[in-house]
């Protein structure tokens, strides 16, 4: 474990932030466009997720393992405002993982590991061993019952993730998620991969493409509430992009949605597609904390009538993803 993971400042990360966004702006998701590619031209093979699938199952289990003592502390209503909050570091409720039975303990396990892929899982452990200690020290919340609606949400320093067998109607990963790491170095955090791979989307560009996707200064971290289509977004239009750009954008969507599993990225990539695909999405890069002045742009953000992507890079990693169809 880190033993200082907060000596840069970090106001988002030195509080329990309250944040006051959307969920009801949130929609289900899609992955880019109508343009010629295998990711979106691929027959649907798997269905978004549902209360029959692997994680929603073990979600069902959990909620019905709970003593009546245990469902005080850890069962809302589905429609609770705590299930609409989002930021990089706050507990959903005072319990934590390690205050749940061994038996629950493996099931909120299981449940992490069913909504992620083998590598999307791993850095989810390495990354709350890093910041907090591991699972144990985060925080779980179960909204609804088996019988109707029902998800789950963990949080804690740096993740917001869910599970919810599309309870939430057209709202990608059951609503906005977040991901981080606290590791100062740019390329040593778990998820610079990431930032190199949007990064050479903008090596792709040329001179005057460049200067309309480089924007000085990034907006607010949390700024992510879906626009639709009557929208106004930063950086530079895919559509104006050629095709190899183009395909270039669709491998980096694909790199940033390989943490999850093929479910959700289902869902995703139908909302993408029904939100006008990958020309309807925008890339810019902020010249805002270039960690290493080294311009590779550590801040970045992908959004769209049903997409937002920001990824605050610098000082340490603060990503915040929402996708999903408004009306």
């Amino acid at each position: 474990m880190h033993t200082d993971p907060q000596k840069t400042a970090c106001p988002d990360c030195d509080r329990d932030v309250d944040r006051r966004l959307f969920l009801k702006a949130v929609g289900g998701a899609a992955v880019l466009g109508a343009t010629s590619s295998l990711m979106f031209n691929a027959p649907r093979v798997h269905a978004a997720p549902s209360p029959t699938s692997a994680a929603e199952t073990v979600v069902a289990e959990l909620y019905k393992s709970l003593s009546p003592e245990q469902q005080k502390t850890l069962v809302f209503p589905f429609d609770h405002e705590l299930r609409s909050r989002i930021s990089p570091n706050w507990h959903i409720t005072k319990a934590t993982v390690k205050d749940l039975t061994k038996e629950q303990q493996a099931l909120v396990d299981k449940i992490i590991r069913n909504v992620t892929t083998e590598d999307g899982y791993q850095r989810i452990i390495e990354q709350t061993e890093y910041d907090d200690g591991g699972v144990a020290s985060y925080s779980i919340a179960l909204f609804g019952n088996p019988d109707d609606k029902l998800q789950f949400e963990m949080t804690g320093r740096h993740l917001t993730m869910r599970a919810d067998g599309n309870s939430v109607d057209k709202a990608a990963f059951g609503g906005p998620i977040v991901y981080g790491h606290g590791e100062e170095s740019a390329k040593h955090n778990l998820f610079h991969y990431q930032t190199k791979q949007v990064n050479e989307v903008f090596k792709a560009l040329d001179a005057k493409q460049a200067e309309q996707a480089l924007v000085k200064t990034a907006p607010k971290e949390d700024a992510v509430k879906l626009q639709g289509e009557s929208g106004r977004f930063p950086g530079i239009s895919i559509g104006e992009l050629s095709a190899d750009q183009k395909e270039l954008v669709q491998a980096t969507l694909k790199t940033l949605l390989g943490p999850y599993r093929e479910e959700d990225v289902t869902e995703v990539m139908e909302i993408l597609k029904h939100g006008g695909g990958l020309d309807k999405l925008h890339l810019a890069f902020y010249q805002q904390g270039d960690l290493d002045n080294d311009k590779v742009w550590d801040i970045w953000r992908v959004e769209g009538p049903s997409l937002v992507w920001h990824f605050r890079g610098a000082p340490h990693v603060h990503a915040y993803v929402n996708i999903g169809m408004i009306g």
